[in-house]
């Protein structure tokens, strides 16, 4: 199951990934009035994209709490949950974390190095420069592991469990992807932290094929069961 908070075609690496297991990934847009079933044990996994919707604004925008429940569903019954960016601060909201923009001011928006804790174990091995496009964060959840941070946010990755992730960070997005960003109204540009177009296309050519590696290597374990339905 992949949950999306916008209208961007479906030309990320975990869309992709799916599509080469011979998979047919099942969207779900719940902003635009999906309905979001709460999963069963069948489900071999779940993606929550990330997005414009902050995680605490569920009485602005109700679809978060069908989303809260369906992550709530996924952790008790030990389906594999990923949360990008948004969806990552979706799941440690869940989870009772701290979610919001950081009392720096700081934002990122480009691509930046992001570094194994000492608790990483074999999620990365090394430093890796990857795609980000945010300025909230959130803190880490109680009972979750840290796996990941950059210079400018402490927790840029954690596990909960076994088969719960959440990346503030997108490695799904391909140099296309992050070409819409670069020309959508809205982009970050000038903001604390944020590289300028420039800094991002030498950074984004330099890094995305390492980037792309890692992200391959990690959904290879995250859906390394076999499903007995679509993801």
């Amino acid at each position: 199951m992949l949950i999306r908070h916008g209208d961007d075609p479906p030309d990320d690496r975990v869309h992709a990934f799916l599509l080469a297991r011979g998979l047919r990934p099942e969207l779900r847009k719940p902003f635009a009035g999906d309905s979001l079933e709460l999963p069963d044990e069948r489900l071999a996994g779940a993606v929550i994209y990330g997005g414009r919707f902050p995680a605490f604004e569920t009485d602005l925008y109700p679809f978060l709490r069908a989303e809260d429940r369906f992550i709530g569903r996924c952790i008790d019954l030990g389906i594999p949950l990923l949360g990008i960016c948004q969806g990552a601060q979706q799941i440690a909201f869940h989870l009772g974390a701290t979610v919001g923009p950081p009392e720096s001011g700081a934002s990122e928006f480009g691509y930046y190095e992001i570094a194994p804790t000492a608790q990483a174990g074999d999620f990365l091995a090394a430093p890796l420069t990857v795609c980000q496009s945010h300025f909230h964060t959130f803190s880490v959840p109680d009972g979750a592991t840290r796996l990941a941070s950059s210079a400018a946010f402490e927790n840029q990755a954690f596990r909960y469990g076994q088969k719960t992730f959440g990346l503030q960070f997108h490695p799904e997005v391909t140099v296309e992807g992050f070409r819409r960003w670069q020309a959508a109204p809205g982009a970050r540009y000038g903001m604390p932290g944020a590289q300028t177009r420039e800094e991002q296309d030498v950074l984004m050519h330099r890094h995305d094929a390492a980037q792309a590696a890692w992200f391959h290597g990690f959904l290879t374990g995250f859906f390394a069961e076999e499903p007995e339905t679509p993801a």
